[in-house]
């Protein structure tokens, strides 16, 4: 009893003196805030000396009260710090040598944290450069378990804190299978107070999202009538997908994708087909799950602030960050060797088996993405309703943020929701910060999307 309660006496001392280390004194160029900023390592794996990089905003007030939410980007690869924290929703955006106020940032209704996973992306790392090749999912997600039980190690004030977990694109993947592996490590110790996921344009059924990008394209006028019909008969874009992958590209399919990449034209942005200046890298996660179009050339912006930002030595010992066995702090990694093969296997039903665990689920669209776009989750969360026999407690009808429509809404069953958020493009809260605001407020709060403005 006597060493039980000597261990638990030093497991005490250890929590409380790990997350002062990591706190942010101040970060350059930043203005004048009232809540704690943390950041720093927290290693997963000992022997290989794998560690992943946080940054962790409390909420703007009354942090205690509020819930925690894990936000992650996806790729595969690339950085929640890069394009979650600093262009979507966090505190702060760069302005040349400066940073400068979010109005929307999500910290105003949640404790942020941003995990730069798995290894090898941002300032993640491993002193075991094999850590970085045959990554997939499964890897991915007993990190991101490590992780969590770690953090809550240094923050223990967090333990059995109402926790949401959000994210987009390839999250899709990353989020339904961490959620899994935290509720079965829920039957044997209570460490975690999951209530609900949110997944923002996400890749979950790999032929229904990628193949509705055809009809996408040609609503909104982007390709022709006969390109629209070689393009869901000759070779759709899941099957170019699988090919581009396996190295071996049909000749149909490249001359579908040719003709295609064409008429879309390199002048385009896919994340955002109205938006009409340079595409930022700080957007390019979605690029790795949309490999590029034959003879099409990514065309990025020369000044992105974020990246000159991140790289910055001051900036990194501000952060107590490191570049280990990489030159410079990038948005999406090029040292990872991610099993791309794993977009292939559907998640719509694990989905299904959290909703069953009593986990509220948001999968919202930004309806300017024809990446992932909004027709292909409708269709399969509608699919998965009639799965879960679930009838709609709030019918399809749209919602407002402001004075102006927000975007469409439905509910099923009061655990399951689908929402568009109008304007938006893949990383919708980069493009529609305050309608994603109001998006993220009551999902927090497990309300219906406001009816009047």
């Amino acid at each position: 009893m006597a060493v039980a309660l000597l261990v638990l006496k030093l497991c005490l001392v250890v929590e409380s003196s790990l997350s002062p280390n990591d706190k942010i004194a101040w970060l350059p160029g930043q203005p004048l805030v009232g809540f704690q900023q943390f950041s720093g390592y927290v290693s997963v794996d000992d022997k290989k000396q794998k560690s992943l990089f946080y940054y962790f905003v409390e909420a703007e007030i009354d942090p205690a009260s509020k819930p925690l939410v894990l936000w992650l980007n996806g790729g595969p690869g690339c950085s929640s710090l890069g394009v979650g924290a600093f262009s979507e929703n966090g505190p702060f955006r760069p302005n040349g040598q400066v940073l400068v106020r979010n109005e929307y940032s999500w910290n105003r209704e949640a404790n942020m944290l941003y995990l730069e996973t798995p290894v090898g992306v941002g300032f993640s790392y491993s002193t075991d450069t094999s850590s970085y090749v045959a990554v997939n999912d499964q890897v991915t997600a007993r990190d991101n378990l490590v992780f969590l039980q770690r953090w809550l190690l240094k923050f223990p004030q967090y333990k059995h804190r109402d926790l949401f977990i959000t994210g987009e694109s390839y999250a899709g993947h990353y989020i339904p299978q961490l959620a899994k592996l935290m509720i079965e490590f829920s039957r044997k110790e209570r460490l975690f107070n999951l209530k609900g996921v949110a997944l923002g344009n996400p890749v979950l059924e790999f032929a229904t999202d990628f193949n509705s990008r055809a009809e996408y394209f040609w609503s909104h006028g982007l390709i022709s009538d006969s390109t629209y019909n070689l393009f869901t008969s000759a070779c759709n874009y899941s099957r170019y997908v699988s090919e581009y992958y396996r190295s071996s590209v049909s000749p149909i399919c490249s001359k579908v994708m040719s003709l295609v990449g064409r008429e879309t034209s390199r002048f385009v942005d896919k994340y955002d087909v109205t938006l009409d200046v340079c595409i930022p890298s700080v957007l390019s996660q979605s690029k790795v799950i949309s490999p590029q179009q034959l003879g099409e050339r990514i065309d990025v912006c020369v000044e992105d602030e974020t990246v000159n930002y991140l790289n910055r030595l001051d900036v990194q010992k501000a952060f107590h960050a490191r570049l280990v066995g990489v030159r410079r702090w990038d948005v999406c990694s090029d040292v990872l060797d991610y099993d791309m093969l794993d977009v292939e296997t559907p998640m719509i039903s694990l989905v299904g088996s959290l909703i069953k665990s009593g986990i509220r689920v948001l999968v919202y669209s930004g309806d300017q993405d024809s990446v992932i776009p909004l027709t292909g989750s409708r269709t399969v969360v509608q699919r998965l309703a009639n799965e879960l026999g679930l009838n709609a407690t709030v019918p399809y009808r749209v919602w407002f943020g402001g004075q102006q429509v927000g975007g469409w809404t439905q509910v099923y069953g009061d655990i399951l929701s689908f929402a568009t958020i109008r304007g938006a493009s893949h990383e919708a809260p980069f493009s529609q910060p305050e309608r994603s605001l109001v998006l993220f407020k009551s999902f927090l709060k497990g309300s219906p999307l406001p009816e009047v403005f």
